[in-house]
């Protein structure tokens, strides 16, 4: 602990040591939380605002490890004069230039110009034109303007000298230019075959488990303790971390679950201090959340929408309404194999569809680290010789691989009951997940005499 805060403090020395004002850093260390070393080095790269900058900064890092928001934020509170591009959104160079100039100019495309930019700019040679006369009409010239460009590796699709032009952007507008690039890609794998100069490399690690917990606590509702919250963003993560490490995604799912783990102490079942009683109640709800892989993809009121259909199914006790669907017989074994194959490790495929499979050691058999049910962590992928091995076990009569066994896949795919995982050009052959939930699938079994529960390693 000792060791982790000298290292913060290190970080907030070095950013002291900039002709900055002091409430500005106090503000980035509250909104920069787990990135002063980041920070810092950034800040140590940009120098004063008068120093000539380096040309270029090139930052990467896997998806939400905070690249793009330390930069946005860092831009913002120390209002350095910048123009910040997402390459995604300019699929052209023209596109790209212009959304530069406009926010060189500050400029706003608007019904009253027409949505028209700022000037027209259709090529490299007049981008650095018009670039160097905006940075002289704006009184620019002794100070760094910054240009980020986030999902840079866009670039590499896109004219053959765009990538080297802007990795020598200063020196072809002779101006104090730093042209950082924002990416999820190595520099490796980016860097251009004609030759360049090469940035400054700067790496966004994955934020750790303490770390996320630090970030995600700060978000506590003020009507609540905070370590209330705390031990609340603990069980999520407990849950979701070895699945999801985007921080975006983590909030949505911690505001989108909190008030279920709050029901309890809402109605006086149970105190803030009873973390039994708060698991046992939030643990179903969590595993519904699992079975929506990214909830990101669905909004909030369609998740509620969602766990209503599934309370008023339950209390039915009948199939919810995704689940009437009517298959074929065989397409009904194919989804009971891919569940197993899901939820079940492959390594118990053995013990439980191998009719001569020897005695297993149940000591073997279960591992110690196993602590957290599968079906709590979510279906995982599995090959299609799996599947059909699978399938070959459960059905009595033989079924031939056939193109009518492929084509009810090909269905179930299509029905969302299946998803198919990876991309075409995998050597491997594809892999699928298998979407239903256990009651669905128990469902869809007792209708072909099959007990499946006697097959899932969760229930052992």
């Amino acid at each position: 602990m000792e060791r982790e805060e000298t290292a913060k403090e290190k970080d907030m020395t070095c950013l002291e040591h900039h002709a900055y004002p002091e409430e500005r850093f106090s503000e980035l260390e509250k909104c920069t939380i787990c990135r002063e070393s980041q920070v810092s080095t950034l800040l140590s790269m940009f120098g004063e605002r008068q120093h000539l900058g380096f040309p270029s900064i090139f930052v990467y890092g896997h998806t939400g490890t905070g690249k793009t928001y330390v930069l946005e934020t860092l831009l913002r509170k120390l209002e350095l004069p910048s123009a910040f591009v997402n390459c995604v959104e300019c699929c052209t160079p023209r596109l790209l230039f212009e959304q530069i100039l406009d926010q060189l100019h500050q400029h706003c495309p608007a019904p009253e110009n027409e949505f028209s930019s700022y000037e027209r700019c259709d090529s490299l040679n007049d981008f650095v034109r018009l670039f160097t006369r905006g940075i002289l009409k704006q009184s620019l010239e002794k100070e760094t303007f910054y240009i980020v460009l986030d999902k840079a590796e866009v670039l590499r699709e896109m004219d053959a000298n765009l990538l080297p032009g802007f990795l020598r952007l200063q020196e072809l507008t002779e101006s104090n230019t730093t042209v950082l690039f924002l990416t999820e890609i190595v520099w490796e794998t980016f860097r251009p075959n004609t030759g360049c100069f090469e940035p400054l490399i700067l790496y966004f690690p994955d934020y750790s488990k303490v770390e996320l917990q630090r970030i995600l606590s700060s978000d506590y509702p003020r009507e609540y303790p905070a370590e209330f919250y705390s031990s609340y963003i603990n069980i999520l993560l407990g849950v979701f971390y070895t699945v999801c490490r985007d921080i975006k995604e983590l909030r949505h799912l911690a505001a989108l679950n909190f008030p279920k783990f709050c029901e309890p102490v809402i109605k006086g079942e149970a105190k803030e201090s009873d973390s039994h009683k708060l698991w046992k109640n939030i643990e179903p709800h969590l595993k519904r959340a699992m079975q929506t892989v990214y909830l990101r993809e669905i909004s909030s009121s369609q998740w509620e929408r969602i766990q209503q259909e599934d309370r008023e199914s339950s209390q039915l006790k009948g199939l919810s309404a995704h689940a009437h669907v009517e298959l074929p017989y065989y397409s009904k074994f194919l989804l009971i194999a891919a569940y197993l194959a899901s939820y079940n490790p492959a390594r118990t495929d053995k013990r439980f569809f191998l009719k001569h499979h020897g005695k297993i050691k149940k000591t073997d058999f279960l591992k110690k680290h196993e602590k957290t049910s599968n079906h709590l962590l979510g279906p995982k992928p599995f090959p299609l010789d799996r599947l059909l091995a699978i399938l070959y076990s459960i059905v009595d009569s033989r079924v031939a691989p056939t193109a009518n066994i492929f084509s009810q896949i090909s269905s179930l795919v299509t029905l969302q009951l299946l998803t198919l995982v990876g991309h075409d050009d995998q050597l491997d052959g594809p892999k699928y997940k298998c979407t239903v939930s256990l009651d669905f699938i128990r469902a869809v079994a007792r209708t072909v005499n099959f007990d499946i529960v006697r097959y899932l390693y969760d229930f052992l």
